[in-house]
């Protein structure tokens, strides 16, 4: 890592993280916290007539709440007769999440709070290849340097959440077999993240994040989502069902290394010949504009030239687009989402233009009825972002709720 970061917090709501129904959780007290994360303070009464409890059993859990610091008193109803009942709300400033997004070449880290509200965040050259201890040491000293800028300790921690670049066991955490991160197959993150930050920790592959990051901020209605990262690698994020889709070992969505037909030949990083990512992902960009004579080293002198309109890079990337879109019209065939998200480092409009045009022409009528293909309006946040989401839906549900109210 580099001592180059940056630290800010701009307090701008950037995602609006959507709480479970009450009837996906029970109306135990996780069950109870749902109902108030909605963002429409509740009665004692109003929430025995929504969970059809006992008047007991609801002032019982809203107690535990309430003693927790997740649930708030925020002034009193009108009264229609004797004395005002009070009013509860879930109070998303109560506990803090770590939310970390990690890259091959670069990563990022924010404090949030409980509703998704960036309190503050550094950015930093990372290199992913240099093993899980000093990238893990990384992410643990500056979460208690965010924590220290916005003056809380780390008791406030509801949790720490990361997204990795390759693919994670869900379950355990646990890279497995990641072709571009020597030393992390099969570390136990969450137990490390666990020890130095004493909050739970959860792990998932950094594409998933990002799609979990972007429904949650931009499309929480949509239930079938593909998010494509196009950067150093490229990589997707499969939403169906409103679940995420991380296949057996965690490997679902490695676009980058499905075969396409330009790439016959052609080594990829990860041995392989004949991946998409070793024709249409940022090395091979670089690689071909070098060849072209363009001053290129690295994915992100390929998105500055291209946000400068350079026309041999716009056409590189809107290349590298319509090869991306080969792939993605196959997995529209295949899955039949109703939004497919581009973003990335390398993620810009010529690229999309690609991406649309060969899914357009390609996919049955009826499997594009509708589809939108869009840039990610969430930027480079929809890792943090995701990250952030993936906490608190794992920390506020049961039985980890019982942790947070012990």
């Amino acid at each position: 890592m580099s001592s180059a970061s940056r630290i800010s917090g701009d307090g701008a709501v950037v995602a609006a993280l959507a709480p479970p129904t009450p009837t996906s959780v029970g109306v135990g007290v996780a069950g109870m916290l749902a109902l108030l994360r909605d963002g429409n303070p509740r009665t004692r009464p109003e929430l025995v007539e929504a969970t059809g409890l006992a008047r007991s059993t609801v002032a019982q859990r809203v107690d535990a709440l309430l003693a927790s610091g997740l649930v708030q008193a925020v002034g009193e109803a009108s009264s229609t007769g004797g004395r005002p009942p009070t009013r509860f709300a879930f109070d998303p400033r109560a506990r803090l999440v770590l939310a970390a997004d990690l890259d091959v070449t670069s990563a990022r880290l924010a404090l949030t709070d409980m509703a998704g509200v960036v309190l503050a965040i550094v950015e930093d050259d990372c290199d992913i290849a240099a093993g899980p201890e000093v990238v893990l040491e990384w992410v643990c000293t500056q979460g208690l340097a965010l924590l220290s800028s916005v003056g809380q300790p780390r008791e406030v921690l509801l949790g720490v959440g990361i997204g990795l670049p390759g693919p994670v066991e869900h379950a355990t955490g646990r890279p497995v077999s990641p072709p571009i991160m020597p030393g992390w197959d099969g570390f136990d993150v969450v137990a490390r993240l666990e020890a130095a930050l004493g909050c739970p920790a959860v792990v998932d592959n950094d594409v998933n994040v990002m799609a979990l990051g972007e429904r949650s901020a931009v499309w929480p209605a949509t239930d079938d989502l593909v998010f494509v990262k196009v950067s150093t690698g490229i990589g997707s994020g499969i939403i169906s069902d409103g679940a995420l889709r991380r296949g057996a070992r965690g490997a679902a969505g490695d676009l980058g290394h499905v075969q396409v037909a330009r790439a016959e030949g052609v080594v990829c990083r990860c041995g392989n010949t004949g991946c998409l990512e070793a024709v249409a992902g940022g090395g091979a960009m670089v690689h071909r504009l070098r060849a072209d004579g363009v001053q290129v080293s690295t994915s992100a002198d390929v998105a500055r030239l291209g946000r400068a309109g350079v026309p041999e890079v716009v056409t590189v990337l809107r290349d590298s687009g319509r090869l991306i879109g080969q792939i993605m019209a196959d997995v529209v065939s295949l899955l039949n989402p109703s939004v497919i998200v581009i973003g990335g480092a390398l993620a810009n409009d010529g690229l999309l233009a690609g991406v649309r045009e060969v899914i357009y022409r390609r996919t049955l009528p009826l499997a594009a009825l509708d589809l939108r293909v869009e840039l990610s309006q969430t930027g480079d946040r929809a890792g943090v972002l995701g990250a952030a989401a993936m906490v608190v839906e794992h920390v506020l549900a049961p039985p980890q709720l019982d942790r947070v109210l012990a």
